[in-house]
């Protein structure tokens, strides 16, 4: 699967955090890589003036960080998170190539 940078797949990255537990938050801020996770809040707040592209980046960056357990996400949301995840892993492996 292939991610495109639509508000569509935001929404879906969004609601793949809710299911996880984390509310994602929009802010202003210094961001060193476009976001910050408050771990004991459960809160992930990305860069508000982040274009689509850079906040889906932001939080496929983030995903492996949450690690939600595979058994606690509904089977609906199941194919979306493991493309998710195999998408963080794709840039890196042709990096290494």
């Amino acid at each position: 699967m292939s991610f495109k940078y639509t508000p569509a797949t935001l929404r879906k990255l969004e609601q793949l955090f809710g299911e996880a537990s984390f509310i994602v938050r929009y802010e202003k801020g210094t961001f060193q890589s476009g976001c910050c996770l408050l771990e004991d809040r459960k809160v992930v707040v990305v860069n508000r003036f982040l274009s689509t592209e850079g906040r889906i980046n932001a939080l496929l960056e983030i995903l492996p960080n949450v690690a939600p357990d595979a058994e606690k996400i509904s089977p609906e949301w199941l194919p979306f998170y493991q493309a998710a995840q195999n998408q963080r892993t794709q840039p890196q492996a042709a990096e290494n190539a």
